[in-house]
């Protein structure tokens, strides 16, 4: 499984997610990513590409749906904002059960922003 991790580590990176960490712990994936956006709100754009990632690697059997908690920095100590996204949510929207949009909307109303 170590190997997968590292795969979505080089996946992320590849679309443009400066990953700072990741950790697959238990029924999470912990994700902590250095923003190339580094306003006061979190770059929707930036968070899609990272999602995409996941959904790109459950398509292709390289990982199992579980809860991705992520935490976007500016800098080490500078905490932007966090989002998740839920294994169900994945699993819908691979099924067709739910839209992409729908994937969207779900994950942006996790957002929550820091210094706002």
């Amino acid at each position: 499984m170590t190997d997968v991790i590292s795969g979505l580590e080089g996946e992320l990176r590849s679309n443009g997610i400066s990953v700072e960490s990741i950790d697959r712990g238990g029924e999470t994936v912990d994700l902590v990513y250095l923003t190339a956006f580094p306003d006061v709100t979190v770059n929707h754009q930036e968070m899609g590409r990272a999602l995409r990632t996941f959904i790109d690697a459950a398509e292709h059997d390289e990982w199992e749906p579980k809860r991705v908690e992520a935490t976007v920095i500016r800098h080490e100590d500078d905490v932007q904002g966090t989002w998740y996204a839920e294994p169900e949510w994945f699993r819908g929207y691979l099924e067709y059960d739910i839209s992409g949009e729908e994937f969207s909307a779900r994950v942006i109303e996790t957002l929550s922003e820091d210094g706002q």
